[in-house]
This record gives structure tokens, sequence and C-alpha cells, in this order.
């Protein structure tokens, strides 16, 4: 693969969305989980959203349970508490494995692009990937890195 374009997931209601639909939009791709010390930077990611949009970031979260089992609601339970606690209007899907054998193709490829601290395999949650209007990966933020700090780079981004 060569860029996120060629990639589809089920949204956190069901419908298969290809990545495609995001064309010429820059992206930041985020793992989430409900129950994280990590979870208030729905916050922030929300704020960066709602301030970006016009401008084409689309912020897409990836619900994952594979770190502590701080994720273990169903797509339901995962859309409700995310918009009555965080009133997040940025695109959602549904759970997926990030690691292993079961890994999504998209975060196989994100991770193939663009490596951490631990190679290839993600962290923790609220592990974020930035994607430019290319649909290529400029870079890969750690999940102690807060939305309010890699906003210059996502303005940057976004051109």
């Amino acid at each position: 693969m060569t860029d996120v374009y060629e990639f589809s997931a089920a949204t956190i209601t069901g419908e298969e969305r290809k990545l495609a639909d995001y064309r010429d939009k820059v992206l930041l791709i985020v793992n989430v989980a409900s129950k994280c010390g990590f979870t208030p930077q729905y916050t922030g990611l929300e704020k960066l959203y709602r301030d970006h949009r016009a401008a084409g970031l689309v912020v897409l979260g990836f619900p994952c349970d594979q770190f502590g089992h701080q994720e273990p609601g169903s797509e339901a339970d995962i859309a409700e508490f995310c918009s009555l606690t965080y009133d997040v209007s940025f695109p959602m899907f549904a759970k997926i494995e990030v690691n292993g054998s079961g890994a999504h193709p998209l975060y196989q490829w994100l991770k193939s692009e663009q490596g951490g601290l631990l190679g290839s395999a993600i962290k923790w949650n609220f592990t974020k990937f930035l994607v430019g209007r290319d649909g290529t990966v400029i870079d890969r933020f750690a999940p102690k890195d807060t939305p309010e700090k890699l906003e210059p780079k996502v303005v940057a981004a976004l051109g």
C-alpha cells in the first residue's frame, strides 16, 4: 500500500468507510480507549478537530482494547461514552486491534511507515499518526504527546 486512501474500516455504527472519503484532508489517526489515563485527551482531540476542520483536519478515532482491557465496552457503549462525556463529533470507528497478528491492515501500514519507541509496535492507547493531504504519514506521536502539543505540526500540515 502506498497511501492511507487504499484502506477502509467499519465505523462505530457498523458501516464500511473508505478512507478515500477523506482524500485531500489532513488526518490525525488515534487508537483510543474509554478507561485509560490518557482518555481526557478526547477533550483536546475534539478541540483540535473543531478548531481546524474547516481548514481540512479530520480526527479519526479507533477504539482498541489491547492495552490493559481499557476499552471493554461494545461499539454502542463507546459511542455513548464519547458523546456524553466528551461531546465527540469527529469520526469514530469500530473497535480494532493495533498490534499482533490480528492488527487491522491500516495499523499494519501506519506502523510500517512510521516506527516508534518500540519499533513497529504501538506502545499504548492514544498513539497518534499525522497523515498529510497526499495520504502519506508525516509523523507519529506518543500517547503522552497531548493534542495541544502537536497542534503546531497539524497546522503546518494543513498549510
